[in-house]
């Protein structure tokens, strides 16, 4: 196991941890995740099928209608939210969602150095990813 250390942006500030849930495409919150389940609906999203509930959720960024705020909001409500959300560049729909939300959040760090299954820990703009095994080289 190998542990890296990143150091982002904070947009909503908050300690998490837990396992990676890492989409190489963004995600459009409203009609994209159902707020009831926490489940990925996009019928075009690599992780459709896939639960984004008591999970790191890392995407490049969100995308979509304003009122995927309050579908983050929703998700929070209902137990199915993510831990925490990890962008590459985060845009004002999903910082207002996390803020709402009550979601630690950070941006501006190298996502591709996380992987679905790795441990990451947040603390505030601290982000440690232990990663779930080794990588080929």
């Amino acid at each position: 196991m190998k542990t890296i250390i990143l150091n982002g942006r904070i947009v909503r500030a908050g300690q998490s941890e837990g396992e990676a849930l890492v989409s190489p495409d963004p995600i459009g919150f409203l009609g994209g995740v159902d707020p009831e389940t926490g489940v990925i609906l996009d019928q075009n999203h690599p992780l459709k099928g896939q639960s984004i509930a008591g999970k790191i959720l890392v995407f490049p960024h969100g995308k979509g209608s304003t009122v995927g705020s309050y579908t983050i909001l929703r998700l929070a409500r209902n137990g199915v939210a993510p831990r925490a959300m990890i962008n590459a560049e985060s845009e004002a729909i999903t910082a207002v969602g996390a803020i709402i939300a009550d979601i630690p959040m950070v941006d501006q760090l190298d996502i591709s150095q996380i992987h679905t299954g790795d441990w990451v820990k947040m603390d505030d703009g601290r982000v440690e990813v232990r990663t779930a095994k080794e990588k080929p080289a």
